[in-house]
C-alpha cells in the first residue's frame, strides 16, 4: 500500500510539473484550473500518506482522477496532436448552440481563437455563426483563416465561393470554385455551384462541360445528369436534355420534376401520347402536381376526352388557383369553358415543396416553347433541335 501511494505522488506531482511547464510555456492560463485539480488531489494524497489514514475508496478514486488519470488523457491527446482545452471550448460551444444561446457561443470561440490562433474547429464554428447572424464578410474571414491553417479544407473553399454569390460577387466565386475543382474534381457541389454560376451568366456551353467533368467521377449521381438537362434545355437541344432527363430519372425514381420536363419535351414534339405517359408519373411530385393536372387536361381535350379534361382541369385548379385564369385564357379549353370553377385553395401555401428558381426557370423555357411550337412546322422544330444547323445559320447571317 505504501509503495502504491509513493508511486503515485511520484506520478501525480510528474504530470504536475508537466502541465506546470506546458502553462508557463504557451503562456495559457487556461491550466489554471486543471493545477488547481491536481494539486488537490496530490493534497488528499499525501495527508493520506503522512497520516496512515485511509479514507476510503471513494476519495481515493477522485485523487487518482484528479491527479493521474484526467491529466494523463490531456497529455495523450495532445501528444496526438488534439488540444484539449480547444476540444472542452468547442463542446461548450456546441451545446450553447443547440440551446440557441449564439451570442455566448460567439463570445467563448472568440475567446478560442485569441489564445489558440490556429484552432481550425474554432475559426470554422465562428463562421458558422456569422453566416447564420448574416455577417457574411466576417464569415468569409473566418473561412480563410480555416484555409491558412489547413489547405486541405476543401469545404471551407466552397464556403467562401457561397458566400461570395451572396455578396453579388459571382466572378469571384466562379474563379474560386475552378481552382477548386482543379484541386479536387470530384467534388461535386463545387461543380454544381459552378454550373449554376455558369447557367446565371447564361454560359450553358461551359456549365455543361463542368457538369461532363463531374460525370467522371461519379456516373450514378442524378443531379449530375439533371443539371446538364436544364443546361442543355436552355439551348433548345431538347434530344440530349431529353436523354439526361431520363438518365436522372431512371437513377432517381422519385424525380417527378424530371418526369414533368419530360412531358413538356414531348408536347413540344407533338407527341401526346408520351407526354400523358410522363404528366400521369409527375402528378406524385407535390412541385408539379398542379401543373401535371393542367396539361393532361389540355392533352384530353386534344384527344376528344372531354369528361377527363373537365375532372383534371379542376383537380388542377384545386391545387393552384391562378390555373384557371390560364385555362380562361388558353382557346384549347373553350370547349369545356363552362365547366371550369375557380377555387379558395392555394397551392403555394406553407409547407408544400417549391421548385428551385433554375427549376422554374427551365420550365417556364420549355412552357413558351411549346406554345411557340405550335405555330411552327415540324421541319422548323427539328431545324430548332439541330445545333449544328444552328450554328450553320448563324454562320450564314456573319458571311451576309
Amino acid at each position: 500500500m505504501l509503495i502504491e501511494r509513493m508511486l503515485f505522488n511520484l506520478l501525480a506531482f510528474s504530470l504536475f510539473v508537466y502541465t506546470f511547464f506546458k502553462m508557463i510555456k504557451d503562456n495559457d492560463s487556461n491550466y489554471v484550473v486543471l493545477l488547481c485539480m491536481q494539486a488537490l488531489g496530490i493534497t488528499v494524497a499525501f495527508i493520506e500518506l503522512l497520516t496512515g489514514r485511509y479514507y476510503g475508496n471513494i476519495i481515493r478514486s477522485l485523487t487518482y482522477l484528479m491527479s493521474v488519470v484526467i491529466p494523463g488523457l490531456i497529455v495523450f491527446l495532445e501528444h496526438k496532436g488534439i488540444n484539449f482545452i480547444e476540444l472542452i471550448y468547442i463542446l461548450i460551444s456546441k451545446i450553447l448552440v443547440v440551446f440557441k444561446n449564439n451570442k455566448l457561443a460567439k463570445k467563448i470561440l472568440i475567446v478560442l481563437v485569441s489564445h489558440y490562433p490556429k484552432s481550425n474547429l474554432g475559426h470554422k464554428m465562428l463562421a458558422e455563426i456569422y453566416e447564420k447572424e448574416g455577417g457574411i464578410r466576417k464569415a468569409i474571414d473566418e473561412y480563410v483563416k480555416v484555409i491558412d491553417i489547413n489547405k486541405k479544407d476543401y469545404d471551407a473553399y466552397y464556403k467562401i465561393a457561397f458566400l461570395l454569390e451572396g455578396l453579388n460577387k459571382k466572378e469571384e466565386a466562379i474563379e474560386m470554385l475552378n481552382n477548386l475543382i482543379r484541386i479536387k474534381p470530384e467534388y461535386y457541389k463545387a461543380s454544381e455551384l459552378l454550373g449554376r454560376l455558369l447557367c446565371d451568366k447564361e454560359q450553358y456551353k461551359e456549365a455543361l462541360n463542368v457538369y461532363m467533368n463531374a460525370l467522371k467521377y461519379d456516373t450514378g449521381n442524378y443531379d449530375i445528369y439533371y443539371d446538364m438537362a436544364i443546361a442543355y434545355t436552355k439551348l433548345n437541344d431538347f434530344q440530349n436534355a431529353k436523354i439526361c432527363y431520363e438518365k436522372a430519372a431512371q437513377i432517381n425514381s422519385l424525380l417527378y420534376n424530371a418526369h414533368y420536363s419530360l412531358g413538356q419535351i414531348a408536347l413540344i414534339f407533338d407527341d401526346i401520347e408520351e407526354a400523358e405517359k410522363y404528366f400521369l408519373e409527375s402528378i406524385k411530385g407535390e412541385e408539379v402536381e398542379a401543373k401535371s393536372y393542367f396539361y393532361l387536361s389540355r392533352i384530353y381535350i386534344l384527344k376528344g376526352e372531354k369528361e377527363k379534361a373537365i375532372n383534371y382541369l379542376n383537380l388542377a385548379i384545386e391545387l393552384d388557383d391562378s390555373l384557371s385564369k390560364k385555362a380562361l385564357e388558353d382557346p384549347v379549353f373553350i370547349p369545356i369553358k363552362g365547366f371550369v370553377r375557380t377555387s379558395k385553395n392555394n397551392y403555394k401555401i406553407e409547407g408544400k415543396k417549391k421548385l428551385s428558381p433554375k427549376e422554374e426557370k427551365v420550365q417556364k423555357h420549355l412552357e413558351d416553347t411549346y406554345y411557340l411550337a405550335q405555330n411552327l412546322s415540324n421541319n422548323d422544330i427539328k431545324k430548332m433541335n439541330n445545333p449544328q444547323e444552328r450554328n450553320i445559320k448563324i454562320d450564314d447571317r456573319e458571311r451576309e
